[in-house]
């Protein structure tokens, strides 16, 4: 995402752009934590991702709310989960855009195509 030599690692610049980054993702949970319980709850998330750009279905903020939600604890989604999530959808829309050449929303794919930008899914959903 930040790599844009694809070398694993990250200049001095590109750190600055994650940075930047990291604290409007942190600025936009807080925004939608309004009983600062340090938590956001899957309509919150669907909103926030939303004022993202996203549009994506109550379902899917549903999906993401069930897969990175702490077991133990009521439902919702920490300010780290939530980061988390930020940067899979942001790394999955930039290798989604460049298949989609004509920014139509919607691309085809080959198989190992999908493999390849779902390696991105699997790096970021091992925690």
């Amino acid at each position: 995402m930040f790599d844009k030599t694809r070398s694993g690692r990250i200049d001095l610049y590109g750190f600055s752009a994650l940075w930047r980054f990291i604290q409007q993702w942190r600025n936009l949970f807080q925004q939608y934590d309004r009983d600062r319980s340090g938590c956001i709850n899957c309509n919150e998330l669907h909103q926030a991702l939303s004022q993202m750009g996203y549009n994506l279905s109550p379902q899917f903020s549903q999906l993401l709310i069930s897969r990175y939600s702490p077991k133990a604890t009521s439902p919702g989604i920490q300010l780290d989960r939530f980061i988390q999530i930020c940067t899979l959808l942001q790394s999955m829309t930039e290798a989604f855009r460049e298949k989609d050449s004509s920014m139509t929303g919607s691309a085809r794919l080959s198989y190992e195509d999908f493999l390849m930008m779902s390696d991105l899914t699997v790096l970021f959903s091992l925690s």
